[in-house]
């Protein structure tokens, strides 16, 4: 069988993307670009058709299972990227649950399933874990090993049916540093010197204290590094604040341990520059961190959306290498 391009595949789905499910979806759609602006909302999302309207006739039963979960079945909000960037190997792949009209705060510890290639078969066996420490939607964390570049499904036990689905890119058609690459350095925004970004880091009420060296220099001081970039002020998905904020708590306890830089995402205030330092990624969504070990290599990431938990035992990894 020949396989599908992607944008087939999402428009002849039945049921639609949520709008507000990618926490990790274009950086328009996290700003406030007029040729593109976001109109997601974590508390209410809604489902479109192929044609973008409305969906208001997939309506699942409502009733709980004890759990949390509507028992007649529920949506699997994906809430990470749609753009190039999964290769084969293994791929992190966040999702929420919803029922018609909300995602939901609730559900079980954790999930059992599978992801399917384009033509139905399994391909891998998965298991979701709940993460929902200091951010007030869950997510399931979900990790699996897929070894072909090809359309997939992610599905799991009680789900309505359709899943989640995404694709596995060749190497050579993902622009973004990929695992097992060394991380490009850049020139990020410093307290001392904003580098023609103002702010030069919009979490409020203070800037964070992650802008005490560039990019370049934390890749040349021998240690791990983590680099985020997010923009607390236009992230819509209301993912990067707290995200930047579990990121400054490592900070905190670890101190010169691991190296740690964050670039926001826009060079002004309204949203409406991009900063170099995306152009430097070439980065489509926000927001993301790059774990790197002390030669530069990158050997994790976490896109889209993370608890505090769940960054402590990625940050813990790193520096048990």
């Amino acid at each position: 069988m020949t396989q599908p391009k992607y944008r087939d595949v999402v428009k002849i789905s039945r049921r639609g993307l949520l709008v507000a499910a990618s926490s990790a979806a274009a950086l328009a759609a996290c700003g406030n670009d007029s040729k593109n602006a976001g109109t997601g909302s974590t508390d209410a999302p809604t489902t479109n058709d192929a044609n973008g309207a409305n969906d208001t006739n997939g309506a699942h039963d409502t009733t709980t299972d004890g759990t949390g979960a509507p028992s007649g079945g529920w949506a699997v909000v994906q809430r990470f990227p749609n753009y190039p960037l999964f290769t084969p190997g293994e791929a992190r792949l966040p999702v929420s649950l919803a029922d018609a009209t909300r995602l939901l705060d609730n559900g079980p510890a954790e999930m059992k399933g599978w992801v399917e290639d384009f033509e139905g078969t399994r391909v891998a066996e998965i298991v979701g874990i709940r993460r929902s420490d200091g951010i007030p939607t869950p997510y399931w964390e979900v990790r699996a090993t897929l070894e072909h570049a090809v359309i997939h499904t992610l599905r799991f036990e009680g789900d309505d049916g359709y899943g989640a689905t995404f694709e596995v890119f060749d190497p050579a058609d993902v622009l973004t540093p990929l695992t097992g690459t060394m991380l490009p350095p850049f020139d990020t925004p410093t307290e001392d010197n904003h580098r023609g970004v103002e702010p030069y880091c919009s979490l409020t009420p203070e800037p964070c204290p992650l802008h005490s060296m560039t990019l370049t220099e934390a890749l040349a001081t021998g240690k791990p590094v983590a680099y985020m970039v997010g923009t607390p002020a236009h992230c819509t998905t209301g993912t990067c604040t707290p995200g930047l904020e579990f990121l400054v708590e490592q900070h905190e306890a670890l101190g010169d341990r691991i190296a740690m830089v964050h670039a926001d995402v826009y060079a002004d205030a309204e949203g409406t520059a991009v900063a170099p330092a995306v152009d430097a990624l070439k980065v489509q969504y926000e927001p993301i961190i790059y774990f790197c070990t002390a030669d530069g290599t990158i050997v994790d990431r976490l896109d889209g959306v993370w608890d505090r938990q769940e960054l402590a035992e990625r940050i813990e990894a790193l520096l048990a290498r």
